[in-house]
C-alpha cells in the first residue's frame, strides 16, 4: 500500500490521531522513547516505515496523508526496554480492549441545537448501566442502541437526566466500567463512538440530559497500555502516567495517575472537556474523589494529595467558564462541603455531590425490623440537610450501583430479605422513594427501582423488564412522584424550592411532617406527611404555616398503585386556627399504615 508521509507543519490541534483535510496527524507524548513509528492499515502494518518526528518536551508527531477514519493503527516505540507496541492513549475507539486503536472522524450530524439542560433544581436522574439496562442477547451485553430504544419509556416516567455508568473501554465485555483500560475510548461492545453520540442526540431530542460517570482515581488495572508506556519507570511503578512513590497505591494496584505531572494533568483535563464538548454530554459525575485527594480516601492530612485537589478544581473552573449550565457531580461520600464550595471560597467548585448523609439514615430507618426502632430525629436530619445552605448541592437516593451490589441488595429486599415484593417491602420502599422526591436535594433512582427489580445489581444480570408488567402500578407511583417533584402540573413548586422545615416529629407514633416551599403560597407550598408505623391514624393533627384548603396530591396507599394496598380515604383538609407544632394553623389527616401524603393548595 502506498502511503504519503509528510513532516510539514499543519495548524492542527489535539492529541492522538487527528483527522483533518490533509490526512491524519498522529501526535504522541513519550518523553523516554528513542524512536517512534506508527503502523496500521494505511501502511500494511509495516512497523518501520512511518517514523514520527520528535518535537519539544517529549512530544512526537507525523502526518499521514492517506490515512483515513475507520483504519486501525498502533505505535511502535523503540526504548531502553526494547521495542514496545502501544495503543494510542488518546484513542477514541479500539477494536477491543487489547486490540488496536481506530482512527475516528469526530464529525457528527448533531440535531440537538434546541436542547436545554433542565434547571438543576428540576433534575430527576436515572442511573443506568448500558450492559444490563436493556440486554437482549444472552451472550452479549446491552448496548447504546438498547438504551436509545427505552428513551420513550424514561420520558414517560418523567426522567429528564440519565446518568450512565462508565462506558469507556474496559477489559472483556462485562464490567461495571470503573476499571478503564483506555480512558478516551468508547467501550467496543457497547457500540462505539457513533452509537454513543446517536444515543446522546436522541436523548436530547426527548428532552433528557446525559450525565457521564468518569474515573480518574485510578486507571486499569487490566489491558492498560498506559502502564510503563515508553519503557521508563521508577520503583517498579507505572511509568510516565503514574506516580512512582507511595502516592501510587490504590485498592486496585499501584495505578493512581500522577496528578502533579503537567502532561498527565492535561491528559485528564482533555478527557473531561472532550465529553462535554465533542460528545455534548451535559454533566460529569467524578468517581471516588476521596481517592484523588487522599492516598487512602480518608481525612488524615499526612496522606493528602494536594495536586489531586487542584486538578479537579482546575477542571471545574474550566467547565464553568465554557459550559456554566453543565453539572459537575462529585462522589466523595465523606460529607465534605468544601467539594461544593465555590473555587473562590477555597472549595473544589463541584455543582453537587452524592450524599451518604441521606441514603444510610433513610435505609436504616426503613429497614428496621420493628417500628419502635425507627428514629424520627435521625430521619429529620437526613431529609433536611444542605451543603453550604444550598438545597441542590447534594444528590439523594436510596439505591445506587454501590448500594445494591457488593453484598448489598436492592432496598425492598433489604426491608424484607428474600421477599422484596411483599406488602412490607413495597410499603416501606415507597416511603424511601417519596423521601427522595420530596426532600432537599437532586433526586436519583437506579435502574429498575421504579418496577421493584429484585436481587442485587451485577454486570452479568440483565434488568428484568417483565417486572414492569407485573408492577405497573408501582411505576405509576414513581411517575406521579416525579411529576410532583418537577412541578409538572403547576401545583407543587415548593418541591423545586430552596426552603424546607420539618414541622412535626412524633417519635412515639412514628410520624413526621415537613413543609417545602420556594416563595410560599398557593400552588407553591407543599406539605408532606409520613406514617412510619403499621398503625392506622385517623384525624391525625399537624401544624401548617398557611391558612386554606390543603388538597391531597398524592396518597401512597391508593390501590391503583398496588391491589394489596388499603386505599385509606385521604381527604382534602381545611385549616383550623390555633398554634400547633409552632405553626399558626393546623389540619387533620388520615394516615394508613406506612403511608405518604403530599398536599398543596390551589
Amino acid at each position: 500500500m502506498e502511503n504519503t508521509v509528510t513532516n510539514k507543519v499543519y495548524n492542527v490541534e489535539g492529541m492522538g490521531s487527528v483527522v483533518h483535510k490533509n490526512g491524519v496527524l498522529f501526535r504522541l507524548w513519550a518523553p523516554h522513547a528513542k524512536q517512534i513509528f506508527v503502523t496500521g492499515d494505511f501502511c500494511d502494518w509495516n512497523k518501520d516505515v512511518i517514523e514520527l518526528t520528535s518535537t519539544a518536551n517529549g512530544y512526537w508527531e507525523v502526518n499521514v496523508e492517506n490515512a483515513k477514519p475507520g483504519q486501525s493503527y498502533k505505535y511502535i516505540l523503540h526504548t531502553e526496554k526494547g521495542i514496545l507496541e502501544r495503543n494510542d492513549p488518546y484513542a477514541k475507539q479500539l477494536t477491543y480492549s487489547s486490540g488496536n486503536s481506530i482512527i475516528i472522524d469526530t464529525n457528527f450530524d448533531w440535531t440537538d441545537e434546541k436542547f436545554q439542560m433542565p434547571h438543576w433544581n428540576e433534575l430527576v436522574i436515572y442511573e443506568l448501566h448500558v450492559g444490563t439496562f436493556n440486554r437482549k442477547e444472552k451472550d452479549k451485553p446491552g448496548n447504546f442502541s438498547g438504551v436509545k430504544e427505552k428513551l420513550p419509556y424514561l420520558k414517560s416516567l418523567g426522567i429528564n437526566a440519565i446518568e450512565i455508568m462508565p462506558p469507556t473501554e474496559f477489559p472483556g465485555d462485562l464490567s461495571w466500567g470503573y476499571n478503564p483500560s483506555s480512558p478516551f475510548a468508547i467501550e467496543s461492545s457497547y457500540g462505539g463512538v457513533a452509537e454513543f453520540k446517536d444515543l446522546i442526540n436522541s436523548a436530547h431530542s426527548a428532552g433528557i440530559a446525559v450525565i457521564l460517570d468518569i474515573v480518574y482515581n485510578h486507571f486499569g488495572p487490566g489491558d492498560l497500555d498506559l502502564w510503563q508506556f515508553d519503557g521508563w519507570n521508577e520503583n517498579d511503578g507505572g511509568g510516565i502516567y503514574f506516580y512512582q512513590n507511595y502516592k501510587a497505591e490504590t485498592a486496585w494496584g499501584r495505578n493512581r495517575p500522577d496528578y502533579g505531572r503537567p502532561e498527565v494533568r492535561q491528559y485528564i483535563r482533555d478527557n473531561a472537556l472532550m465529553w462535554l464538548e465533542e460528545y455534548h454530554v451535559d454533566g460529569l459525575r467524578t468517581d471516588a474523589i476521596a481517592f484523588i485527594t487522599n492516598v487512602y480516601g480518608h481525612s488524615e492530612a499526612k496522606w493528602d494529595i494536594l495536586e489531586g485537589w487542584t486538578l479537579t478544581k482546575w477542571i471545574n473552573e474550566e467547565v464553568k467558564k465554557r459550559f456554566p449550565w453543565k453539572i459537575m457531580i462529585a462522589e466523595d461520600l465523606r460529607n465534605n462541603e468544601w467539594l461544593t464550595k465555590t473555587e473562590g471560597a477555597g472549595g473544589q467548585g463541584f455543582s453537587a455531590q452524592w450524599d451518604p448523609g441521606f441514603v444510610h439514615p433513610v435505609r436504616n430507618v426503613l429497614s428496621a425490623f420493628t417500628d419502635q426502632n425507627r428514629n424520627m430525629n435521625e430521619l429529620a436530619e437526613a431529609i433536611s440537610k444542605k451543603f453550604n445552605s444550598d438545597a441542590f448541592q447534594r444528590v439523594i437516593y436510596t439505591d445506587s450501583h454501590d448500594d445494591v451490589a457488593n453484598g448489598n441488595v436492592r432496598f425492598p429486599e433489604m426491608i424484607s430479605p428474600s421477599e422484596g415484593h411483599n406488602w412490607f417491602a413495597k410499603k416501606r420502599s415507597i416511603i424511601g422513594a417519596a423521601l427522595v422526591f420530596t426532600s432537599v436535594g437532586i433526586p436519583m433512582i437506579f435502574q429498575g427501582q421504579e418496577m421493584l427489580e429484585a436481587g442485587w445489581f451485577s454486570d452479568d444480570k440483565p434488568l428484568d423488564w417483565s417486572k414492569f408488567s407485573e408492577f405497573k402500578g408501582i411505576t405509576k407511583l414513581y411517575q406521579d412522584l416525579i411529576g410532583l417533584r418537577k412541578n409538572s402540573k403547576g401545583i407543587s413548586r415548593g418541591l423545586c424550592g430552596q426552603q424546607m422545615k420539618v414541622t412535626h416529629i412524633n417519635n412515639n407514633e412514628k410520624v413526621i411532617a415537613f413543609h417545602r416551599w420556594d416563595k410560599g403560597g398557593p400552588k407553591d407550598s407543599v406539605i408532606v406527611v409520613i406514617n412510619f408505623s403499621i398503625n392506622t391514624l385517623k384525624d391525625y393533627n399537624i401544624g401548617v404555616a398557611e391558612e386554606g384548603l390543603w388538597k391531597i396530591r398524592f396518597n401512597s396507599d391508593w390501590t391503583g398503585y398496588d391491589a394489596d394496598f388499603g386505599n385509606q380515604f385521604a381527604y382534602d383538609t381545611q385549616t383550623y386556627k390555633g398554634i400547633k407544632d409552632s405553626e399558626p394553623f393546623n389540619v387533620n389527616v388520615n394516615l394508613a399504615p406506612y403511608n405518604v401524603l403530599i398536599l398543596s393548595r390551589d
